[in-house]
């Protein structure tokens, strides 16, 4: 069963120390791609991170973000930013110059002015097997949601496969009717010029002109293909690059079809399957 490349999760943990929260998207891309955004305490766990998404995920553009949120009664650390601070009183000082008898500097105050204390969040080894626990929750979710929209791509796809059977079916079994018409055209101008022609040689002509616009080969590469996507589509492996160069073969067949016509009704047949192959070349390109 082939899957999406598309998928979201999210996963909310409560821990002594707070709240985790994680969300993990991906869309279509031709690698694995893994970005990760993480609270500066989590980025020593990121490789183990990293190492659980490629575990379930083989393709797609993976976008992972973690957020954490302490608990109230959980003080950050902090210390106190000493340049900033001396540029902070010198300013004070310059500012007491020009004024009689100013107030003294008072350390309370200057404390409580931005940048003085700089707040730095310190994140416990506890939380690492709780961000783990988180990862594993959303990539479950998001690799259901990958497998519910690969079944709609496989139905899809399908459904097409079918359409280009029926399609090559009809051009195939019209072959002898169109080799009529062109024998009977051509007795027609024949007929038309007055002229005495060897019935050998008219044979040989229909014959080299029927060589020339046999789509046979060209139908039996059709329908193979299209035996080859179904049954890809029941491998378990991802299976998305293997797609894309089918239908890059279906439409080769396709345009041979199309420029070897002899009449409107192949030709259009041709148009047809061409427009069918484009829609499976567009969902191909969704799936890992």
């Amino acid at each position: 069963m082939i899957n999406s490349m598309t998928g979201f999760g999210r996963t909310e943990l409560q821990t002594p120390d707070g709240q985790l929260q994680l969300e993990v998207r991906s869309v279509n891309h031709r690698y694995l791609d893994i970005q990760f955004k993480l609270p500066e305490g989590f980025r020593a766990i990121e490789q183990e991170l990293r190492a659980i998404v490629a575990t379930r995920l083989k393709r797609g553009k993976i976008d992972v973000s973690l957020s954490f949120k302490r608990l109230a009664d959980k003080p950050l650390a902090g210390h106190v930013n000493v340049e900033r601070t001396r540029q902070i009183i010198e300013q004070l000082e310059t500012i007491a110059a020009l004024v009689t008898n100013p107030a003294p500097i008072d350390p309370a105050t200057v404390i409580r002015m931005p940048g003085v204390i700089e707040e730095e969040e310190i994140i416990p080894d506890t939380l690492y097997p709780a961000a783990r626990e988180a990862l594993t929750s959303a990539i479950a979710q998001l690799a259901d949601n990958r497998a519910r929209e690969g079944e709609k791509i496989h139905a899809m796809l399908e459904s097409r496969c079918a359409e280009v059977i029926t399609l090559a079916t009809s051009v195939s079994e019209r072959l002898p009717e169109v080799l009529t018409g062109i024998r009977q055209r051509l007795e027609k101008k024949i007929e038309a010029l007055k002229v005495q022609i060897d019935n050998d040689r008219l044979e040989q002509e229909l014959a080299i002109i029927a060589q020339k616009l046999d789509v046979s080969e060209e139908l039996d590469r059709l329908e193979a293909h299209v035996q080859e996507v179904r049954n890809t589509l029941t491998t378990e492996e991802p299976v998305g690059r293997r797609l894309d160069f089918l239908m890059q073969e279906l439409n080769r067949e396709a345009n041979t079809l199309g420029s070897k016509s002899a009449d409107t009704e192949t030709t259009q047949a041709a148009v047809d399957l061409k427009v069918i192959i484009e829609q499976m070349r567009e969902q191909v390109q969704n799936v890992e």
